[in-house]
């Protein structure tokens, strides 16, 4: 069998299996483990999975440029925004992280809601500028471009001084054993340190990140209390992270 026929199916046996291991591919194609492992590198290079311990993930989508990625799924997102939004309630203090759906979360909230909003995004914040009584405190940094938002020790520091009721991660990996996950090693290291602050985290998930990998873990998928997703989601998906213990909203 010719390598591109091997890879190839080892991608129609991931994307029916959700996770392909190295061993058993090898005895499914009678090869050493050191040349799976070769033809996994090879495919995690050319962005088409995700390397993990023993084996392979999905890669996720979610992991494009912001503006490319503002364009895509955007009813779910909107779905997804809006049962966020409504999580948030009179006189809370909520983290609204960056990314596409955290955008389509400020723009759904009532203009009625007192309410504080903690953002590291520069976009979140100035879509929040013309709302009558939101408080809004940006939290500054280096400015991280993919996603528009602040990374870096002076963001870790600034987020140590906050008690937030609730915050709302955006990640671009969600599965059950490898966690949570993004593309930025920094992003990372801010998104754990704002869960840290906040009594509850709220994951917003649409389809392209569910069940998918990135290279940098943010945690456990039990970092999370809540999980929404979209509506048509499938329940084969969400149960595992229900039996981890998390409550999945579907929007």
């Amino acid at each position: 069998m010719l390598t591109s026929q091997r890879k190839k199916l080892i991608l129609e046996k991931l994307a029916q299996e959700g996770q392909v291991l190295a061993k058993q591919l090898s005895e499914m194609f009678g090869l050493s483990e050191d040349t799976i492992r070769r033809d996994l590198r090879e495919l995690d290079s050319e962005g088409l999975l995700q390397r993990v311990h023993g084996g392979a993930l999905p890669v996720s989508s979610a992991i494009a440029p912001f503006a490319e990625r503002n364009t895509l799924e955007s009813t779910a997102k909107r779905a997804i925004a809006g049962a966020a939004a409504a999580m948030i309630l009179p006189g809370q203090v909520a983290i609204v992280d960056g990314g596409t759906t955290s955008a389509a979360l400020v723009k759904q909230l009532p203009a009625s809601l007192h309410a504080t909003i903690v953002t590291h995004s520069p976009s979140v914040a100035v879509d929040l500028v013309e709302h009558p009584h939101i408080e809004v405190i940006l939290i500054g940094g280096r400015l991280f471009k993919h996603s528009i938002v602040s990374v870096g020790a002076a963001a870790v520091e600034a987020m140590s001084h906050i008690r937030a009721d609730i915050y709302f991660m955006g990640v671009t990996g969600v599965h059950p054993t490898a966690g949570l996950s993004t593309g930025d090693l920094e992003e990372a290291y801010i998104k754990r340190a704002l869960a840290a602050r906040a009594a509850e985290t709220v994951v917003l998930a649409s389809a392209a990140k569910l069940n998918a990998a990135s290279q940098y873990a943010i945690g456990d998928v039990t970092l999370a209390q809540t999980i929404i997703v979209e509506h048509a989601t499938d329940d084969a998906l969400i149960a595992p992270l229900q039996q981890a213990g998390v409550s999945v909203i579907k929007a």
